[in-house]
């Protein structure tokens, strides 16, 4: 059937519903949007990870609806990383727009410190010092593991951390990533089995 009797505002809303199907199948991809916050390199990197044929013939992702800290405090492994949260009074700031990406220690981790060290750190009167050892776990822009290399990272805290990229295997400052690219909607979380200490922290 010829389309020339078709009134005319038929055929822009079949072309409208054309637009709407394409956004649709093409998706909003998690790394679509770089914040401010994230550095030419993260930015460059998220620019290769695109251009990568295996995620290239992959469906487009489905951006996460959950942020760093409900996504840990949903999270067995992380109740005392969540406790320590808390008591830094971090909470907030993790749940902002960052983009972060967290090193995460597991309680596991935890629990390998002295127990009296613990404890010591979760009262208030040191919070400022337990906020510096967390926002040592914390690196700005959302960096995926295919993205890691070896070299030193700015952490939020102001000191660096030595990242490891070797035989298929990557640790943090001597810790080892045990979990990769868990997403969040505002960074992403990899799971790590030590807790790391600033040098003037230990």
């Amino acid at each position: 059937m010829k389309n020339q009797n078709v009134p005319n505002w038929m055929k822009q809303l079949a072309g409208f519903a054309g637009v709407i199907g394409a956004s649709a199948l093409i998706g909003f991809p998690a790394w679509a949007h770089i914040n401010s916050n994230t550095n030419v390199a993260n930015a460059t990197q998220t620019q290769q990870l695109a251009g990568n044929p295996k995620t290239a013939a992959s469906p487009a992702p489905t951006a996460a609806t959950k942020d760093i800290v409900a996504i840990a405090s949903g999270d067995a492994q992380f109740k005392t990383l969540t406790k320590a949260l808390g008591a830094a009074d971090l909470v907030k700031t993790l749940q902002g727009k960052g983009p972060f990406t967290v090193f995460a220690p597991t309680d596991a981790a935890f629990a390998a410190l002295p127990k009296a060290t613990l404890d010591d750190l979760l009262k208030p009167a040191n919070k400022a010092k337990l906020a510096k050892i967390l926002t040592y776990h914390v690196v700005s822009g959302s960096v995926l593991s295919t993205s890691l290399k070896s070299g030193d990272v700015k952490t939020v805290e102001g000191g660096s951390l030595k990242v490891v990229v070797a035989a298929g295997k990557v640790t943090v400052s001597d810790a080892n990533v045990v979990k990769a690219d868990i997403k969040a909607s505002n960074g992403v979380i990899h799971v790590i089995d030590k807790v790391l200490l600033p040098p003037d922290a230990k």
